[in-house]
């Protein structure tokens, strides 16, 4: 049975998957700043790493950005590009086990929210908070923007010295909020606080955004049920935020799947016919 490929090309990152029927292969990401380059590298380093050759491929599916420079087949293989938010919603419900009212959230270098019916995707919305949000604000703040290197600090940071808390500014405990529960972001900067601890506000400041705005979305329209999808999913401090936006939100259920960062890149995978348009 032929391979069917799925490229997914961000802005930054190129992430890639590949299908033998329902067995997902070993994926596989690259960092470019030139989509065609960032295709054909990730392309060939899949190859390599699955023990695969060219003829092993049967298709080849795009989405992303990058998708939109792409004008000719890969390796005159079949190629098609995806409609992002349909690859995004495809790649939920990989996730979604087994369930059919979800929203998808793809954390990436900004944040888009996918709601799922019955196997239909709709966009419902997006922010412009995200991993390019956390890269940004690191380079003007800790003068370095290699997001490991951020994690790192982040790891050993204290976000007490940062955020203003309820227990900041409370001395009795309020109805459905814990002590820690964010008053303001960087509400409080303590002068006492050190690089690390920045590192920590800036990824908990975001992540906490992204989280919270999925919830209030989904508040009225009968969604509980949220996959995270995009790198940002790879991030420790996922859990953690999501354990701190259910004590506000205690209907929500959040998933946060192994090879989560990957979501996008599985639905262009599994995009069928009549989600596909032909590169020719």
């Amino acid at each position: 049975m032929g391979i069917t490929v799925g490229i997914d090309i961000g802005g930054s990152t190129t992430k890639i998957v590949g299908f033998r029927g329902a067995e997902m292969l070993s994926p596989v990401q690259i960092s470019s700043n030139n989509p065609v380059a960032s295709i054909f590298g990730a392309f060939g380093k899949f190859l390599y790493d699955n023990m695969l050759n060219l003829e092993d491929v049967s298709q080849v599916n795009l989405s992303g950005v990058g998708a939109s420079g792409v004008d000719r087949p890969i390796y005159g293989l079949p190629t098609f590009k995806v409609d992002e938010f349909t690859a995004n919603g495809l790649g939920g419900s990989y996730f979604a086990e087994g369930k059919d009212h979800f929203m998808v959230v793809s954390m990436g270098t900004g944040t888009s929210y996918v709601g799922v019916e019955n196997g239909v995707p709709k966009h419902l919305g997006g922010i412009g908070i995200g991993g390019g949000t956390i890269v940004g604000l690191s380079k003007y703040i800790l003068n370095t923007n290699e997001i490991d290197r951020i994690e790192e600090m982040a790891s050993v940071g204290n976000i007490c010295r940062i955020d203003l808390q309820v227990g900041d500014i409370s001395k009795e405990q309020l109805p459905g909020l814990r002590e820690d529960t964010t008053a303001s972001s960087f509400g409080k900067s303590s002068s006492r606080a050190t690089q690390e601890d920045k590192a920590a506000g800036i990824i908990h400041m975001v992540l906490e955004d992204i989280f919270q705005t999925a919830a209030l979305i989904a508040n009225g329209i009968g969604i509980t049920d949220f996959v995270m999808i995009g790198a940002l999913t790879d991030m420790k401090e996922c859990e953690r935020v999501a354990d701190g936006v259910k004590v506000l939100f205690p209907q929500c259920n959040f998933i946060i799947p192994e090879d989560g960062e990957y979501g996008t890149a599985i639905g262009t995978a599994l995009a069928k016919e009549g989600s596909l348009k032909e590169i020719k």
